[in-house]
């Protein structure tokens, strides 16, 4: 695609305050389109063909204006990692937020553990607070059931369990023996056709991530098509990557629920200025009229600098450039 400036993307690093999906530093690419910035950062466990529709947002975002907003404001969570109980506390009672999105199932061993950052997330929320847990998919049907219900009477009642299993039939097993509400992540943005994958009989909620998906109007296509209340939610981007983020929570008709945009948190630094990055204010984010751009300073601060890794990032993305034709 000519007008976006491939060849000037930079690759950054900025490291994570605390390890979260398995990672301790995140990387990816950002590039210039006539728009504005777009933000390439797939997974490095992610093979090249699902990094596609991350490409394919990255793209759109640099490229088209967003879609026109109904609301200026999105409530968000905060998100709360596999840390201790005082570590826990203090994340919430920092943020503002009033919902609280906390990690569990980080280990085999780790129901113990997950109680007690549970109790401690609902102690600093009080109980006006929602509390919503996520196993990134890791439980079978009886662990699952199992915990959440010890998990349910920690928080004194969960707003819903993200994706507790991996298939949405043990999604809809789990659902049918609890009543817990159960939301669905992997199970759409990771399907091989999101507009078509049935959530509604194994989930209360869809959780909607623009990124994995392609983007803020094929996102907006999938939420219609999923027929639940949804949640947008971050794909750990910087503020770059997290306006798009924003601008389909931002288009999206109906918002029932506080959105999981609250995750510069989780990173040491961002590559925009103080002024204009994305970080809650009172428990909700603006809707941005177009992507922040990253202060010169800021990237060159964050730019990788190991040579061998930022050759990778810059082969994946002509490799993945050439599969999504771009």
């Amino acid at each position: 695609m000519a007008d976006v400036d491939f060849a000037g993307a930079v690759v950054y690093a900025i490291p994570m305050r605390t390890r979260f999906r398995g990672i301790t530093l995140r990387e990816g690419m950002v590039f210039q389109g006539p728009v504005g910035w777009g933000e390439f950062c797939p997974f490095a466990d992610y093979d090249d063909a699902e990094c596609v529709p991350w490409l394919a947002a990255a793209v759109e975002q640099a490229t088209l204006a967003p879609p026109s907003a109904v609301r200026d404001r999105v409530p968000v969570n905060c998100t709360v990692p596999a840390v201790e109980p005082a570590r826990a506390h203090e994340i919430v009672e920092a943020s503002g937020c009033t919902t609280a999105k906390v990690k569990v199932a980080d280990h085999p061993d780790s129901l113990a553990e997950d109680l007690a950052r549970v109790e401690a997330v609902r102690s600093a929320l009080g109980p006006g607070g929602q509390v919503r847990v996520d196993a990134n998919a890791v439980w079978d049907v009886d662990t699952a059931i199992r915990s959440l219900r010890l998990l349910d009477r920690a928080a004194d009642g969960l707003e819903y369990a993200e994706q507790p299993c991996r298939t949405l039939d043990e999604l809809a097993a789990v659902r049918r023996a609890l009543d817990v509400p159960i939301a669905a992540d992997e199970s759409i943005r990771r399907a091989d056709d999101p507009l078509r994958v049935a959530v509604a009989g194994a989930a209360d909620v869809a959780v909607i991530k623009g990124t994995p998906l392609g983007g803020v109007r094929r996102a907006l296509q999938v939420a219609e098509a999923a027929r639940l209340p949804c949640v947008v939610s971050s794909a750990l981007e910087t503020s770059v990557g997290l306006a798009g983020q924003l601008a389909l929570a931002g288009a999206l008709p109906s918002l029932p629920y506080a959105c999981g945009l609250g995750t510069l948190s989780l990173l040491t630094g961002d590559l925009v200025d103080d002024g204009v990055s994305l970080r809650p204010v009172g428990g909700s984010l603006p809707v941005p009229q177009l992507p922040p751009s990253p202060d010169p300073a800021r990237l060159e601060e964050h730019r990788l600098t190991d040579p061998a890794r930022e050759r990778w990032w810059r082969e994946r993305l002509a490799r993945v450039r050439a599969l999504a034709a771009l």
